[in-house]
């Protein structure tokens, strides 16, 4: 940072996965001054993924599995301070104001606040009668529902909805679950993977109501009933909503900071304020592999990778971040993994993989790879899918025929 003093207090707001990444990645870069960490939650900043999985089937009472232990807090020199509300962001004074009237003095500024669950805007659809899953309390409280022979009704069929049908049918509930859209993850993944998915969770048990709206939820007895457009009543001892989230923009807007679907960054996840960073689910940032399409990304690695370029723009770092997007989920015995935006791509390309895997490649008009969506037993998929976010960041145009063909392996196509 040639010509501008070196900043002494570097402050993140939001103890999830990209504020705790950034906290290391700034000492890892060598940063010597404050680094300090601010929480609305009392925990120590903590995995979310396990949050819809292993914290509801273990057979052991959850545990929040930490990202950062008060060790290596200590070791690194960071200042983790959490259930300390950040109320307001002071531009011009350079310092943050916290709920209990305490101010702290920052030099760069990462906003990592994340996302909260979109809540259910119907009738009836009470803080009392329905659950979400954003942290680990709401994890446990989830989790005393899931009892044997309990019906639950689950509304939204993307990634979270399914992955706590899994988690439900593991614990032996009954499970409904309702889309409003004709299928399952309908923003996510390519209708013929869907079907697999659909077809996995009917196998298992779960009830899907597709296609169908919700008109009201009403007591019944002790009990819930859900109204559902087609005039069905469902009866349930539990609804869990899973309909999205939404992005944690309050203190950047009070700040005067722009937004856009999300708190608006550059390349270098700068916002307009050239001292105050954002990353994670809470920003929307340019990617030069689409365009420069502005995307908001609600995914565990992209907050890893968000988290660690933002450490590197803060002390001055130029480069752009263009990690290609990869999600996740597990379902049962299945795993679905995604690189890249499918949505991207004109054509599709299928390569089967053996054992129920397959592998579909999405390319765009010009022929080149623009993501990957697979499906099937982890150990199937998770190396060619790994190989083909690598063939994806290089711009390949790959040959069709060589994508179809598992005799030509995708690290030949990496190296030509």
């Amino acid at each position: 940072m040639t010509g501008a003093a070196q900043p002494e207090s570097m402050i993140v707001i939001g103890a999830g996965e990209a504020g705790a990444r950034a906290a290391m990645a700034l000492r890892e870069s060598g940063f010597a001054g404050r680094v300090t960490i601010l929480g609305d939650e009392a925990h120590r900043p903590y995995e979310r993924p396990p949050l819809s999985k292993a914290a509801l089937t273990d057979a052991a009472e959850p545990q929040a599995a930490f990202i950062l232990t008060p060790d290596r807090l200590d070791e690194h020199g960071i200042t983790h301070l959490g259930g300390r509300a950040v109320t307001a962001i002071d531009r011009a004074a350079h310092e943050v104001h916290l709920a209990d009237g305490e101010r702290l003095r920052y030099d760069r500024l990462l906003i990592a606040t994340g996302a909260r669950a979109r809540k259910l805007a119907l009738p009836g659809a009470t803080p009392e009668n329905v659950l979400y899953l954003r942290t680990f309390e709401e994890a446990r409280a989830l989790r005393s529902r899931l009892a044997p022979g309990a019906h639950i009704a689950i509304i939204g069929g993307g990634f979270i909805g399914l992955e706590l049908a899994a988690a439900a049918r593991a614990r032996d509930a009954d499970v409904t679950l309702i889309e409003l859209a004709p299928r399952l993850l309908a923003r996510a993944v390519p209708a013929a993977i869907a079907a697999i998915i659909a077809a996995r969770h009917e196998a298992a048990g779960v009830r899907l109501r597709l296609g169908t709206g919700i008109e009201r939820i009403e007591a019944e007895g002790e009990r819930h009933a859900i109204l559902l457009s087609t005039g069905e009543r469902i009866v349930c001892d539990g609804i869990i909503a899973g309909i999205g989230a939404v992005a944690e923009t309050g203190l950047a807007e009070r700040a005067g900071l722009a937004i856009d679907n999300g708190i608006a960054v550059d390349g270098r996840l700068a916002t307009n304020d050239p001292d105050i960073f954002a990353a994670g689910d809470c920003c929307s940032f340019p990617h030069p592999l689409y365009g420069d399409r502005r995307l908001r990304l609600e995914a565990w690695r992209n907050a890893q990778d968000h988290g660690n370029a933002a450490a590197k723009s803060m002390l001055g770092g130029s480069d752009a971040y263009q990690a290609v997007p990869w999600f996740w989920s597990d379902q049962y015995d299945l795993t679905l993994q995604i690189a890249g935006l499918a949505d991207e791509g004109r054509e599709t390309v299928t390569r089967d993989l053996g054992d129920g895997a397959r592998l579909d490649f999405h390319l765009a008009g010009d022929g080149r790879l623009v993501a990957a969506s697979a499906v099937g037993p982890n150990g199937r998929i998770a190396r060619d899918v790994r190989l083909a976010e690598m063939l994806i960041g290089k711009r390949v145009t790959p040959d069709r025929a060589s994508l179809v063909d598992v005799s030509v392996k995708l690290k030949g196509l990496l190296a030509g």
